[in-house]
């Protein structure tokens, strides 16, 4: 559903946003063929575990997971496509297959992966397609990453129980993890660093704190 303050964004042509190059809306996702294709499991960094998932605008999604107890480090990216070393304006041409996607590095003990998927639900609309708010495309599109057979039971599992609960279908794309690319550092931390560029405060923000006031348990003391 779209709020009027999207529907502004979408048509101004002055607005700095993720949008950029998008393709056309009504372009499918390039969905993977899952089957045959093996998850690759990542190895802990200090004690840190990796998790990926893509919900829209890398920026937003970077943003909400930042703020969230027991997540160190956010890294925005590309996943889910078939080309080497893609680009953001590749990306934007959605021929490349890949989604903007996040890298959370968190430390187990104090948050699960289980709990970083009730996140990643909560913190989007689960049933827009190819897309979150103003920004419609398959580098839009929703997946979630799993890496091992728990992973993948856990969010199929949550998946399932949120589809029943709306009664309506859940875009999420779940597929096992090849390669995560790291975007451009211009698009590291971006919120953090650009705090009045229209995007974060009109749609960026406003995601956050929705965020923010469903899961107050949730949150850092300094967010």
């Amino acid at each position: 559903m779209k709020t009027l303050i999207y529907s502004i964004l979408t048509i101004s042509t002055l607005l700095t946003s993720c949008q950029g190059n998008s393709q056309n809306n009504n372009q499918t996702s390039n969905t993977t063929q899952n089957q045959n294709i093996k998850a690759i499991q990542t190895e802990p960094i200090n004690g840190l575990e990796r998790a990926y998932f893509a919900s829209g605008c890398f920026w937003c999604v970077e943003a909400v997971y930042e703020s969230v107890i027991g997540v160190q480090e956010v890294v925005s990216g590309y996943s889910g496509g078939h080309t080497k070393n893609p680009t953001y304006e590749s990306s934007n041409t959605g021929r490349t297959g890949h989604a903007e996607a996040v890298e959370v590095l968190y430390d187990p003990k104090i948050i699960s992966f289980s709990s970083l998927v009730d996140v990643y639900f909560g913190s989007q609309n689960p049933t827009q397609i190819n897309g979150q708010g103003p920004d419609h495309g398959s580098q839009y599109r929703s997946i979630i990453f799993y890496q091992n057979d728990e992973q993948k039971n856990i969010i199929q599992k949550k998946k399932n129980f949120l589809s029943k609960s709306l009664n309506k279908q859940i875009t999420a794309e779940v597929t096992p993890f090849q390669k995560f690319w790291k975007a451009e550092d211009y698009h590291q931390d971006y919120e953090k660093r650009n705090p009045y560029n229209r995007y974060i405060q009109n749609v960026s923000k406003p995601r956050l704190k929705r965020f923010q006031k469903k899961f107050p348990e949730l949150i850092k003391e300094n967010h």
